[in-house]
């Protein structure tokens, strides 16, 4: 019996769409399937939509490596499709001289990533590229880059299509078993009611609802389906401009690249992301009492001291996936293949937070290239 489809992937989001695109690209038959009634409305639109340029991440690791070759292709991407990207570089700033070292460590780790056109300043120096700025230093990054990730978006959703892919909204995913003939059996949820299709091959891109799709197969290996957990993130706009052309970012700090300064692709200036743990992912702003918002303050009020704190207004709320629980140190990307997990035909993408969105061309490519 022939597959309904050669090549099913589960998540619609920019990770998903560029696993789509890949495969449609080389000629195979794709759907797409996507829970919500638009993609990426879970992750990927709630970001800082910055282009990174591979600074952070070990050395080796796959977060490093598919985010410099996903950075440049992203750049030609939206150049080709006509979506907007700012090259306003950014500053990761010390705030205080006990943090000098750690932006020495950052340098030395961008260069072993690769990224060679960092440049180390003075607090001199970087008054004189952003004066209402307040450090002891600062890293340059002049490659960091903000973008329209909806246009973006709608542009790889177009990009799919244009390549015979099929894109198929509001259907949830329920059931997954191997079938004895070595298809897929994919159990879905619709407008239309239960329905079942088959797929010769299966990519699971679900994002946040990773390890829960993971989990509905079964596996000869134990243990192959790694736990997820979710770091709420809340950002705030500025009411009116900020000072800065850059984008400015403190020292990383435990669980995420601190609360930094960036802008949308219009010039709207916002702040964030928190860290704060969850159990299931939860996109609701949570800031009554207004503790949160001094928190914020406090924090950009190291590097901006002229902010005034009734300048902040709730924006919203970004979950990021991750491997590693609270506390532990940062784990790289999970692109799971038969080798890990001995299913055949089978890929599953899990723990695609930052920079997933910059690598999301690249981890396509990447997926693609490993299904035969």
């Amino acid at each position: 019996m022939v597959a309904d489809t050669e090549v099913c992937v589960i998540g619609g989001g920019a990770v998903g769409l560029a696993i789509g695109w890949a495969v449609a690209k080389s000629g195979r038959d794709v759907t797409v399937l996507e829970r919500h009634k638009r993609p990426g409305l879970e992750t990927s639109l709630r970001s800082s939509e910055v282009i990174h340029a591979g600074l952070y991440y070990p050395p080796g690791s796959l977060k490093a490596q598919l985010c410099r070759t996903g950075a440049a292709f992203l750049s030609r991407f939206c150049e080709t499709a006509g979506v907007s990207v700012n090259p306003c570089g950014k500053l990761i700033v010390a705030t205080s001289d006990d943090e000098i070292d750690a932006l020495q460590l950052l340098q030395h780790n961008a260069r072993r990533n690769g990224v060679t056109d960092l440049q180390l300043l003075s607090a001199t120096e970087s008054r004189a590229l952003e004066p209402a700025l307040a450090c002891s230093a600062a890293l340059l990054s002049p490659s960091t880059a903000v973008f329209d990730s909806s246009a973006f978006l709608i542009a790889l959703e177009g990009a799919l299509a244009s390549a015979s892919g099929d894109l198929v909204l509001q259907t949830e995913v329920t059931g997954l078993a191997k079938s004895a003939n070595g298809d897929f059996a994919v159990d879905i949820q619709s407008s239309s009611g239960p329905a079942k299709f088959t797929c010769r091959q299966l990519v699971l891109s679900g994002g946040a609802a990773a390890t829960q799709l993971g989990r509905m197969m079964a596996y000869p290996k134990a243990g192959c389906v790694p736990e997820t957990y979710f770091a709420k993130g809340h950002y705030y706009a500025l009411a009116g401009s900020a000072p800065f052309r850059h984008l400015i970012y403190p020292v990383p700090s435990a669980g995420g690249l601190g609360i930094h300064f960036t802008r949308d692709i219009s010039g709207a200036a916002k702040f964030g992301p928190d860290v704060v743990w969850c159990a299931q992912p939860d996109h609701t702003f949570d800031d009554g009492d207004g503790t949160r918002r001094k928190t914020f303050a406090a924090a950009i009020s190291k590097y901006w001291p002229a902010l005034g704190e009734d300048s902040l207004s709730p924006a919203y709320v970004g979950v990021r996936p991750k491997l590693s629980a609270p506390g532990q140190p940062a784990r790289d990307f999970a692109l799971l293949t038969s080798a890990d997990h001995g299913v055949d035909n089978l890929i599953g993408c899990y723990g695609i937070e930052s920079p997933g969105l910059t690598a999301s061309l690249a981890i396509g490519d990447w997926v693609a290239h490993r299904l035969t």
